[in-house]
């Protein structure tokens, strides 16, 4: 079996990605990987290089004329997976502001193994855990996504779907994915205020242009409707940049800042066990 990670990234110091981190707590399982690092000025393409003689850098220039919906994510994303080798069976995909716990990695080296053969199944579903504000807190609403595929098949026929979020194959048609009980920590809302403040505004600008952003302005983490507390352990890939946390967040998790119809699908959830009134699923569960 040949699994192949791939990414794609961008200006990942000047915006503070921890891609990293990313990368590196994939790579126990790859044999390969791929990063598309698009034309940056602040030294991310050094610091890809100089990760693991596993990667591979294949430099692009972002299309300017893709900033509708952030379809130039997927248009990244895509150049990647298009450059992963043929005899590749399995492609790992994380984005620049997620990781994969160490704990998981026998978990899916499991699913990669049972699966490989299996003509109908396309990828492997995993699940969230969204920070937000620092490593000690979690989105708990129902905006945060719960699920998202992360390891496909070697198919050509499939494709980054809007902006990078999921996949897709052939004629729009979602994959055929297996659930497994395996972690994504997602760190795109932790970062120093100012950091956020940058992140955010350059974000923005890759959905129909954005608002350009105030220097010096701060984030304000507390415009959050819910949040729970974090009581696991982080990847050990993250432990050092959690060490230099060098800003202050806490937040009173018995305070709801629902709206009415939040209100509703959290009660339904509840009552139900679980289920999301309307939740968006880009897959089909088999």
């Amino acid at each position: 079996m040949k699994v192949t990670g791939f990414s794609f990234i961008k200006n990942a110091i000047k915006y503070d990605y921890p891609v990293l981190e990313a990368i590196t707590s994939i790579l126990p399982l790859c044999d390969e990987f791929v990063v598309a690092v698009g034309n940056c000025d602040d030294g991310t393409r050094e610091l890809i290089e100089n990760i693991d003689p596993k990667i591979r850098i294949i430099d692009t220039v972002w299309d300017e004329s893709l900033k509708t919906g952030g379809s130039v994510l997927a248009d990244e994303t895509n150049k990647a997976f298009k450059e992963i080798s043929k005899d590749t069976d399995w492609c790992f995909y994380i984005q620049g502001d997620e990781a994969l716990h160490e704990d998981f990695i026998p978990t899916v080296k499991e699913a990669m193994l049972k699966y490989k053969d299996d003509k109908n199944v396309d990828g492997l579903l995993f699940k969230y855990k969204h920070f937000y504000g620092s490593y000690d807190y979690i989105g708990s609403s129902t905006k945060w996504y719960r699920h998202e595929i992360r390891v496909i098949k070697n198919n050509p026929e499939i494709y980054s779907y809007r902006d990078a979020q999921g996949f897709r194959k052939g004629d729009n048609e979602k994959l055929r994915v297996k659930p497994i009980d395996a972690f994504i920590y997602h760190y795109g809302w932790v970062r120093p205020p100012e950091k956020m403040m940058a992140k955010q505004s350059n974000f923005s600008s890759l959905y129909n242009n954005g608002t350009p952003s105030i220097e010096g302005a701060e984030f304000d983490y507390s415009e959050i409707d819910s949040l729970d507390l974090f009581d696991g352990s982080h990847p050990k890939v993250m432990h050092n940049r959690i060490q230099k946390k060098n800003w202050k967040f806490d937040q009173d998790i018995s305070i709801k800042n629902y709206s009415l119809k939040e209100k509703v699908k959290q009660f339904v959830m509840k009552l139900t066990g679980g289920y999301i009134i309307g939740e968006y699923k880009n897959y089909i569960k088999i």
